[in-house]
């Protein structure tokens, strides 16, 4: 007899498994990826009709070599240097890909800041707490969950800083 995960009897991913467990208010929204688009978030936001200030990407950067998760609206870019002062660090980088996806277990482009692999210091831009909800990756490319970005740092235990650029 197989015994079937959480994940798999849901049919979800680690992170709306996260969401599921902890009871926590979420909507999913699928949409189809296209590969050949240049921006990841930008083709979320697009796809769902919602403003890319609203759409929240998920690096992966090594902060003094460590692995640090910073959480920015698409329409903008991260801050390193903002994001190792988040955390008391020097100098940051962005993550060699390879390791931010054995790190984390998702794909590049599906990486989500909930349900990873091995839970990494997370940073939540500070633009998040100006919206009732935020859409952040479910897992997957082309896919999506929507949710209050307080639920999303509770659960994250995120840190709220300005880490993000227009």
């Amino acid at each position: 007899m197989v015994k079937k995960s959480k994940k798999q009897q849901s049919g979800g991913t680690p992170a709306t498994v996260a969401l599921t467990e902890a009871g926590v208010a979420y909507t999913v929204h699928a949409y189809e990826h296209d590969p050949s688009h240049p921006s990841y978030g930008e083709e979320a936001a697009e796809a769902m009709g919602v403003s890319p200030d609203r759409v929240f990407k998920t690096l992966v950067a090594d902060v003094d070599g460590a692995l640090v998760v910073a959480v920015v609206p698409v329409a903008g870019s991260l801050d390193l240097k903002a994001l190792a002062t988040a955390v008391g660090g020097k100098r940051a980088a962005m993550a060699d890909p390879a390791a931010a996806e054995r790190t984390t277990g998702y794909v590049r482009g599906g990486i989500s800041p909930l349900g990873q692999r091995r839970k990494l210091r997370t940073v939540l831009d500070s633009s998040a707490a100006g919206h009732t909800t935020i859409c952040v990756s479910a897992g997957r490319r082309g896919l999506e969950v929507e949710l209050s970005p307080a639920d999303l740092a509770k659960l994250t235990e995120a840190v709220s800083a300005p880490v993000g650029r227009a």
